[in-house]
């Protein structure tokens, strides 16, 4: 039903990737060097490692359904796909839902940290602990100290970051973002104000929302763009194509809520955590909840602004 064979790398690379090497390897080898995580009940069809982000793994067991291997490369387009009216059947359709727990706040710590079952206070100087000492008004040195990782334990706790162990990893950073912009996420004015609406993407904070007028009418919510190479293209588009069920056929991949605007980058949902920090392709990953709810404030012809610089990129 759906035949579109796009994906975000040019088509010698998919070639390449298609005769050499099989589908898992080639997701995998994109990761880097594997490191082992910590023992848990998985099915015995789970692979037993995790891939390294900058030497930081998830810091918790995955859930049902789930498995070590992060879904970093969820197939985001490059090239445009082939726009076509879905039938109503079709649309009907609607994408499945997430595992419980799946975009969990699950911190990226080291893989000792992760191995250590009985870790209360990590000892270690996280990739943030600079911006996250400055947002909770610590003493800003950049090293890790006692009173530091007590503090960041708390903030964890509080809003239901796992591992609660005070590591200054992304997730923690991210979620602070997050609540310093949810009163005013436009309050440095990088997205144009219209009377029409607009979905402002901001990479640097990797945060979206919609806004109309001055008003913010969803949002702000954390997401994914795209990594060093591949990155999120900056200007001002509009939707140009919604397709609810988008699917891969390169990957046998699902897309869900994909919503173009800029030849094949789109907003979409992905299954898993928008914090892994690989980046995605190109596109604008989304937890599928705001995914959805996203698919349904946004209409063919809306603005989309996207500004900025991912960290890394």
């Amino acid at each position: 039903m759906m035949s579109r064979r796009t994906t975000c790398r040019s088509a010698a690379v998919m070639l390449a990737l298609l005769t050499v090497l099989p589908a898992q390897t080639a997701l995998a080898d994109t990761h880097g060097p594997l490191t082992p995580g910590p023992e848990s009940p998985l099915p015995a069809s789970a692979p037993r490692l995790v891939p390294a982000v900058g030497g930081l793994v998830p810091g918790v067991a995955p859930g049902p359904r789930q498995s070590w291997q992060v879904p970093a490369d969820m197939p985001d387009q490059m090239l445009p796909p082939v726009v076509y009216t879905p039938s109503a059947r079709e649309d009907a359709v609607e994408p499945r839902d997430a595992t419980a727990g799946e975009d969990a706040l699950i911190e990226y710590v080291p893989p000792g940290d992760a191995a250590d079952k009985t870790l209360s206070c990590s000892r270690r100087t996280g990739p943030y602990q600079r911006q996250v000492e400055r947002w909770l008004k610590l003493r800003v040195d950049g090293r890790q100290s006692g009173g530091d990782c007590r503090a960041i334990r708390a903030f964890q706790t509080r809003h239901a970051i796992r591992p609660a162990t005070g590591f200054a990893g992304p997730v923690t950073w991210a979620h602070m973002r997050l609540l310093s912009a949810r009163k005013n996420p436009n309050a440095a004015g990088k997205c144009p104000v219209r009377a029409s609406r607009v979905a402002c993407v901001d990479l640097a904070r990797q945060l979206t929302w919609v806004q109309k007028g001055k008003k913010v009418l969803w949002g702000p919510v954390p997401m994914r763009s795209g990594r060093a190479g591949y990155r999120t293209r900056t200007g001002q588009f509009k939707i140009y194509w919604k397709h609810k069920n988008h699917w891969s056929t390169l990957y046998n991949s699902p897309m869900p809520y994909s919503q173009f605007f800029s030849g094949g980058q789109a907003f979409h949902a992905v299954y898993g955590s928008v914090h892994d920090p690989h980046g995605s392709w190109g596109c604008v990953n989304l937890r599928l909840a705001d995914a959805r709810t996203l698919w349904n404030v946004l209409r063919t012809g809306d603005r989309v602004s996207v500004w900025g610089r991912r960290a890394g990129t």
